[in-house]
């Protein structure tokens, strides 16, 4: 979840701000649990425990179906979201200047894909799974997710600045996941980022996240299939390539031929080796964060 530190996020930090709030997320990381026993764990009443949950679910942390087992309705809960990433608004940003394009997941130019691998729209399957043939269907263009084994996925940039503008920094974020047959939150994959033919940095998928349903996750979609990611920003500028605010490689923009007018990004998964390997990438429709690839070029 991206929050930043105005009034649209305070929903979500007043959610949190209650020792028994904090609580439940902890019991509730890894399985569902129901209000019943979220009581019994916390000492607490069930009437109190259903209102610090409704205010858990408002804010978008909790999800929860109804079940009903031996003839009694239950109310499950499990987490919406693992990873929350918080953006300092500040004077600074406000004064600098920005170019923000979206690319949609599905309009990459070119690729290589090996099962286990897939694609979908959010109303349906392109294809069949475990085909690489269909990464070329026309209809990729309307993708909102897919995924491989091992492989890559590269997308053209427009470059919008003119000649006498200066870049200072690229900000790319992103929704990704490794990729395990079936899912497997602890399936560790590396994956490679490159600008121009200019490889930046790699980071580390910890898994293929799918105990729980991505808040966006389209009804009609498998429960044994990839459900959610890690949103990822990766920023290059003067200092080097960072993920995160966590610096990856020493590449720079200097590094890079950031004047053409088209830029090549690629995202790799990198061959298994020590790592399980594999890619998944969320856009709109899919996953937690309703976006597709995001980019910010802030120039001056």
């Amino acid at each position: 979840m991206y929050l930043t530190t105005n009034k649209d996020s305070l929903q979500v930090y007043e959610a949190l701000a209650s020792e028994v709030r904090l609580q439940i997320v902890e019991l509730l990381d890894g399985r569902e649990m129901h209000i019943k026993e979220l009581a019994a764990a916390l000492g607490l009443s069930s009437a109190i425990v259903s209102s610090h949950v409704s205010k858990l679910q408002k804010a978008g942390l909790i999800s929860s179906r109804m079940r009903r087992i031996d003839g009694a309705t239950f109310k499950y809960c499990s987490l919406s979201v693992h990873f929350l990433q918080i953006k300092l608004s500040g004077a600074q940003d406000i004064a600098r200047k920005v170019v923000e394009l979206s690319l949609p997941v599905g309009s990459y130019t070119d690729f290589s894909a090996s099962p286990t691998c897939g694609i979908a729209t959010t109303e349906h399957l392109i294809g069949f799974y475990d085909d690489p043939r269909f990464f070329a269907d026309p209809e990729h263009v309307h993708a909102g997710i897919f995924w491989f084994g091992k492989g890559y996925v590269e997308y053209t940039v427009p470059n919008y600045l003119f000649e006498d503008q200066v870049i200072k920094e690229i900000e790319i974020s992103m929704e990704l996941g490794s990729e395990a047959p079936n899912i497997n939150e602890k399936w560790p994959s590396d994956l490679s980022f490159a600008l121009n033919g200019k490889d930046v940095g790699i980071w580390t998928s910890p898994g293929d996240f799918g105990k729980t349903r991505g808040r966006l996750t389209p009804a009609w979609w498998r429960p044994d299939v990839n459900q959610y990611g890690m949103l990822k920003v990766l920023r290059i500028n003067s200092l080097g390539t960072f993920m995160d605010g966590q610096q990856i490689s020493p590449v720079t923009l200097q590094d890079i031929d950031w004047h053409s007018s088209q830029w090549r990004l690629r995202i790799t998964a990198e061959p298994a080796g020590r790592r399980r390997g594999g890619l998944t990438v969320f856009g709109r429709g899919f996953g937690n964060y309703d976006q597709d690839i995001f980019v910010r070029v802030y120039y001056e």
